[in-house]
């Protein structure tokens, strides 16, 4: 690194905070500018404004993150939500690790990223602790989850104008060209027309960030994930040229995808500009515009307990419209309960709350009774995520108060606080993913009985 670069990286203020967390106002004076463009703003206000949000926010489905925010006022003080990731602006950054971030590496929520998106480990990718570079090396890694969703709905098709000179005219005749080409006439006209292809300026844009991921020191085994949409790519931009990075990424810029059917491919069209345009809106660079990268950690954390349960139960998605239920007839309704078991006879509801114990109640007891009172099921689950191996808090319905001296308890109905201990003073990241193995073992065995 020159010298240049070091006093720069020298200058930049630097604020860690965690998620779902109460910091001092004051806590955040040397990061005035991130903090002023930031606070009391929601997700959606930031996607907006360049900060790229994952997953994509969804404005039809209920329930999301649209709505959250990174810091809200709370008198003299900022509350932080359910979200981690990195933002800058100049030389200021802010960093928002998960809560179960040790004195170390927050191996929770690399962890959560290697099991819900496959990342490789950050940490060691990261050895110099560059936030930057952490930074770029997120959005790297999200390429091929972004590939693969959208890809789902086959190539990106668009009309692209060709240009011709022949004697077979099937489209608008260019006068001018006509005869600069053509003069004297020897049978050729010049003409254009509109056609569908696939080797379109959103197609050239994927090829552009696949080439360049490939010359990174492990783009090959990133890229391996998506082979066959890699392959698919390349065979369908025949026209691909490195010197013409500059005007495919203009071009995508002045050209957002807005097909509703193509909607994944705008969050792939996005991620790929940023890649591409990395070291223009790197993080200390100088700009004032906000930049960086936030995960819901919510929808994270629902996506993993998915992938230790669904063998158990089934999953319905909001943000990608799978499983909806209704609650009333004539499509009345719409509810999306987290987790229904498979097992008829004794139905469980569950719903994965990616927050501390005692800020679940009032409206997720009221959507949890109203899932069960659907689905005829008389257990009901908060999973969450926890430190101090606290028992289960188990709630039995028509114990509190009543105006009604005939109401009685129901032993037969209950909802019940399922935690699952994270390790967050693991030595090294080996150590705590066997912890999390036990971990996890124990939280699954209550559903076996």
């Amino acid at each position: 690194m020159d010298i240049k670069n070091q006093l720069r990286v020298v200058r930049v203020k630097v604020l860690k905070i965690k998620d779902n967390n109460l910091n001092k106002k004051d806590d955040f004076a040397k990061i005035r500018t991130v903090t002023g463009k930031i606070a009391d703003k929601t997700l959606e206000q930031l996607e907006r404004e360049g900060v790229f949000v994952f997953p994509e926010i969804i404005k039809d489905a209920e329930d999301i993150t649209r709505d959250q925010m990174i810091l809200q006022s709370v008198n003299d003080s900022y509350r932080s939500g359910n979200v981690m990731g990195f933002l800058g602006c100049g030389d200021e950054r802010l960093i928002i690790e998960s809560r179960f971030c040790g004195d170390k590496e927050d191996y929770f929520f690399q962890y959560l990223l290697n099991r819900v998106l496959e990342f490789p480990n950050i940490v060691d990718l990261n050895a110099d602790a560059d936030q930057n570079n952490r930074l770029f090396n997120f959005l790297l890694f999200l390429f091929p989850y972004y590939l693969k969703t959208a890809m789902r709905k086959g190539l990106f098709k668009n009309y692209i104008r060709h240009r011709y000179n022949d004697g077979n005219v099937k489209g608008a005749i260019d006068v001018a060209r006509h005869v600069t080409k053509n003069t004297p006439f020897i049978g050729k006209i010049a003409y254009s027309q509109r056609e569908f292809s696939y080797d379109n300026y959103l197609m050239e844009l994927i090829r552009h960030t696949i080439e360049y991921i490939k010359r990174k020191p492990y783009g090959n085994n990133l890229l391996t994930k998506v082979k066959d949409e890699v392959k698919s790519v390349v065979e369908a931009t025949p026209d691909y040229e490195t010197y013409d990075r500059q005007r495919i990424i203009d071009s995508n810029k002045k050209n957002p995808v807005r097909h509703a059917y193509f909607r994944e491919y705008l969050a792939l069209q996005r991620l790929c500009i940023l890649i591409l345009q990395h070291q223009k809106h790197q993080i200390g660079s100088g700009s004032r515009q906000i930049y960086g990268i936030l995960f819901d950690g919510a929808w994270l954390w629902e996506e993993y307990i998915n992938s230790l349960i669904n063998d158990i139960f089934y999953h319905p998605m909001n943000k990608g419209g799978k499983g909806a239920q209704r609650l009333f007839g004539g499509n009345v309704g719409l509810i999306y309960p987290d987790f229904i078991s498979r097992d008829k006879e004794a139905r469980i509801i569950a719903d994965a709350k990616y927050k501390p114990i005692d800020n679940i109640g009032n409206k997720d007891y009221l959507q949890v009774l109203a899932y069960m009172f659907r689905f005829d099921a008389k257990r009901g689950y908060y999973l969450y995520p926890e430190t101090e191996g606290t028992d289960d808090l188990q709630l039995w319905m028509n114990k509190g108060s009543t105006y009604e001296e005939d109401v009685r308890p129901r032993s037969d109905v209950s909802i019940t606080k399922h935690g699952l201990k994270i390790p967050a003073d693991a030595e090294n990241y080996e150590s705590f993913l066997m912890r999390m193995k036990n971990s996890e073992s124990e939280f699954k065995a209550i559903f076996a009985v």
